[in-house]
């Protein structure tokens, strides 16, 4: 078993698996999630592509994105079998594309389909099976309405919920827009926690920093950061000695830098473009003397025939890191 009290969000085209083996080199404990994968994508497209990731990720949860129970149980099956340690169901994610295959969060308006597909799930796996929620959508926003949802997936075999404490605009608002208009109720997570203390709890919405997460612990089991991590990924890095009490010492921005190097050339050895690895790197120097000296080399350069990490490192010369 593993802990939840950090976890970083589902992004997609963001938390590949690039971008989380670079996060498991600043925190060894958080735990990191797949891009939504789609339970078309796994059973039609390109399976292997879709769900390989490096040993060094664990603990590691893969999202899935669907409404038919026989569906997820299959690709649950096969996301268990790929050795993932948790898998997902992704019920808060309020595009249009993603309403038109009638998943993420506006499944919220049938708890008894999702109850179904939780079920048959639960039933087909022996890892854990989780759910990723809003508290609401539209106009069924009340906490009545959220509580009874909660319950209603409970029941039918889920106890880990990672909840964002906005609700979700089905109309009108774009994702961007829904991650930052529709107001934060984080009493609303804290109060699930109060009536289902048996269920393990995730807080997500609007967590910047460590000290927010920490704040938040005292009241739920866990914490989901999410493009704070990507902005900024060097906030993570007193994760494990703050939240999880290691003994490690703290990594320098460098040092992860070069842990991160052998990577990229194995990586560039078959056939991956630099890019696809460079482009998280960007937020590394966050805030540091130089740092948009460092984005600038990368974006400018990265995409050209021949290069390799020593782009990276010369980019890097940029960068005032006191250590």
């Amino acid at each position: 078993m593993f802990s939840r009290k950090i976890s970083i969000a589902p992004m997609l085209d963001w938390t590949d698996r690039h971008e989380r083996y670079f996060l498991r080199l600043i925190s060894q404990h958080c735990v990191l999630f797949t891009e939504m994968i789609t339970t078309g994508a796994l059973l039609h497209g390109p399976r292997q592509k879709l769900i390989e990731f490096d040993q060094a990720e664990h603990p590691i949860v893969a999202q899935l994105g669907g409404s038919d129970a026989k569906e997820l149980a299959e690709c649950s099956k096969i996301l268990e079998q790929a050795g993932y340690d948790e898998v997902n169901l992704n019920l808060g994610c309020p595009s249009d594309r993603v309403q038109s295959g009638r998943f993420g969060a506006c499944l919220m308006a049938d708890a008894s389909l999702v109850a179904q597909s939780i079920k048959a799930m639960c039933q087909s796996v022996n890892i854990p099976v989780s759910a990723k929620t809003r508290i609401g959508i539209d106009n069924a926003d009340s906490y009545e309405y959220f509580r009874d949802f909660v319950r209603v997936l409970a029941d039918s075999g889920v106890n880990v919920f990672y909840i964002h404490a906005r609700k979700a605009w089905l109309q009108g608002l774009s994702p961007k827009q829904n991650r930052e208009i529709p107001p934060l109720h984080y009493d609303y997570v804290y109060r699930i926690k109060e009536e289902f203390p048996h269920l393990n709890i995730s807080l997500n919405g609007g967590v910047k920093s460590l000290q927010q997460a920490d704040a938040h612990l005292r009241q739920v089991d866990g914490v989901m950061i999410g493009r704070a991590a990507y902005e900024n990924p060097y906030l993570l890095a007193p994760i494990d000695q703050k939240i999880y009490a290691s003994s490690c010492p703290l990594k320098t921005r460098k040092q992860i830098l070069n842990e991160y190097l052998p990577y990229i050339e194995k990586q560039l050895s078959q056939g991956v473009k630099l890019t696809a690895m460079s482009r998280h790197l960007l937020g590394l120097f966050h805030g540091l003397p130089g740092a948009r000296g460092w984005r600038q080399h990368i974006s400018e350069n990265a995409h050209k025939a021949g290069m390799g990490v020593e782009l990276i490192w010369k980019a890097a010369e940029r960068v005032d890191e006191a250590d």
